[in-house]
């Protein structure tokens, strides 16, 4: 998969995400997952993994390559400072 399709898979992940996270079919549901969690909050939380996955592939995956390469290229110009290293 080239890096384009990458990137709207991603990214649709995290509409679908974003969507999901607006639960309204457990608002008035009592059921205790484990014992003693809300099924709500059960939600949210497995919600809130997901989106810590869904951002972790953003990263890896639909994360803008020239914000990396000025990056990259402002930590080269400091290193190309004076060889005191005080101020100029």
């Amino acid at each position: 998969m080239d890096t384009g399709a990458k990137r709207k898979v991603v990214w649709g992940l995290v509409v679908v995400l974003g969507v999901a996270h607006y639960d309204f079919w457990y608002w008035d549901d009592a059921t205790l997952v484990f014992g003693f969690m809300p099924i709500g909050l059960f939600y949210q939380a497995l919600i809130s993994v997901l989106a810590g996955v869904c951002w972790f592939l953003v990263i890896k995956h639909a994360w803008p390559a020239h914000v990396e390469e000025w990056a990259s290229a402002d930590e080269e110009d400091e290193g190309s400072g004076s060889a005191s290293g005080g101020p100029s």
